[in-house]
């Protein structure tokens, strides 16, 4: 960090122009800047980004941005004293987090806005809670913790705001999250193929090797383990009249696997972007010391597969919520349910309009599935001409995540209560210890009552980490 630096300090005496060292920004990038006036460069330019607007992001998510933020200013191609490195590492310590607002980054030259309201409580500006309490000014914020604003020097204003790590701390959080919901999402499914007395040999690792697709044949092999030891897979294995399953219950390797190596994609991508330095420009010491302007602020690695996140929660949704339309029609006599699950049909609705809730999150998931990195609005007098909007995509994807736990959770709910059809009978141990968490937070049904506790219930208890089968 000091070598790298030690360059800018030399580059504002070469008499050059250097992109947002002495010169403006954006479209004001021929303008160049007096020495005295380097100082009010960088502090204005903080002030003037910081335009978001809408409610504030999660603190969890603001942390994250501060320390991706730090750790890619500790590469040492960004030009910023480590002073600043440890006034934001101070400020996590210490619980200080900014209030950053969720709209205002379109995804290239950085996340411009959201890092800027960062930038202001580093300023003593701008507005911060400490350890979760009621927003401070930031220079308060700064005090409580015993911590001491920074003034800005020569590039420092612009490496805060020009990397892409709001993109990258929502993108490590949701695929932590999605890890959780898939592993729940596979027990989900799991119990349901006991609860509808299917057949588990569409399982057979032979079926899968022959197609070759790692994340099906994981998938196939998860659900193997899951059910492995089911007296309800052997209660109906002779005299079944039945011959295939509906794709929702055998195709579930195919569909789950394809979404888990979408998963993988992603994850791959975040954690190169975790390792990354994406402001600029950068600045390379040694013998052939440079300052390069180029473009790895550009969000478009991460808004692609922030999009496909989506596409993939969509499918892990529609397909967990047909298996609740089959379990709860009753179409299937061998699977010796009742209609809705209802503990008397016709007087009680069971969990009829569950499905319902289902269907409508499943329909506003398909809606978060366009994808906002196709579609290009240029910034700054044309100057930033394509841009990624990366930040929308880990937007939809967060609600995509929220909406799949709970549809999720409901077949969790119906699968659940179908299980209890089958008793004595115990399934597979993965299933059974499935059952038994959902039992711990949700008492079978008896007589109709509000659903809405039940499946708020089981949605905290996945995303608590609470059941679920091994991670992708």
């Amino acid at each position: 960090m000091l070598r790298s630096r030690a360059v800018i300090e030399s580059a504002l005496t070469d008499g050059e122009a250097h992109y947002g060292i002495n010169t403006g920004f954006g479209s004001l990038s021929q303008k160049r800047i007096d020495p005295k006036d380097l100082r009010d460069l960088q502090r204005n330019l903080v002030r003037s980004h910081a335009a978001g607007v809408g409610d504030p992001l999660p603190e969890d998510g603001v942390r994250a941005m501060m320390l991706i933020l730090a750790g890619s200013f500790c590469r040492g191609l960004s030009g910023v004293r480590p002073d600043l490195a440890r006034l934001i590492t101070g400020m996590l310590n210490a619980g200080v987090t900014p209030v950053v607002p969720s709209i205002g980054s379109v995804g290239a030259s950085g996340d411009l806005a959201p890092l800027a309201h960062i930038g202001l409580v580093l300023i003593g500006e701008g507005h911060a809670r400490v350890k979760g309490g009621s927003p401070l000014d930031g220079s308060q914020a700064l005090a409580k913790a015993g911590l001491t604003p920074i003034t800005l020097e020569a590039k420092e204003g612009l490496a805060l705001i020009n990397g892409t790590h709001l993109m990258a701390a929502q993108g490590s959080l949701l695929c932590a999250d999605s890890a959780e919901l898939f592993s729940a999402a596979l027990a989900a499914g799991a119990m349901s193929l006991d609860a509808c007395r299917a057949t588990d040999t569409f399982l057979d690792p032979r079926v899968h090797d022959a197609r070759g697709q790692p994340g099906q044949m994981w998938v196939a092999a998860q659900l193997r383990s899951l059910h492995r030891g089911s007296q309800i897979v052997l209660s109906h294995q002779e005299n079944d009249p039945r011959v295939q399953d509906p794709y929702s219950l055998r195709c579930m390797p195919q569909v789950l696997g394809a979404a888990r190596d979408a998963l993988g994609y992603v994850k791959q991508v975040v954690e190169a972007e975790l390792g990354a330095v994406t402001d600029n420009p950068l600045v390379f010491p040694g013998d052939n010391a440079a300052i390069i302007s180029a473009g790895n602020f550009h969000g478009m690695p991460l808004a692609i597969a922030l999009d496909m996140l989506a596409i993939a929660l969509a499918h892990v949704a529609g397909i967990a919520e047909r298996r609740v339309f089959w379990m709860l029609s009753a179409f299937d006599a061998e699977a010796h349910l009742r209609p809705y699950l209802s503990p008397n049909p016709g007087v009680s609705s069971g969990f009829m309009i569950a499905q319902y809730t289902a269907a409508a999150c499943c329909n506003e998931v398909i809606g978060l599935c366009m994808p906002a990195s196709v579609s290009n609005i240029s910034t700054s007098a044309g100057i930033e001409d394509y841009n990624s909007f990366g930040p929308r995509s880990a937007a939809k994807a967060r609600r995509a995540l929220e909406l799949t736990r709970l549809v999720v959770a409901i077949e969790l709910l119906c699968a659940a209560e179908g299980i209890e059809y089958q008793r004595p009978l115990r399934s597979g141990d993965g299933v059974e210890a499935a059952h038994a968490a959902v039992r711990r937070v949700v008492p079978p049904l008896t007589q109709d009552r509000p659903l809405t506790a039940d499946i708020e219930a089981i949605a905290g208890l996945i995303a608590a980490r609470g059941l679920g089968a091994s991670r992708p």
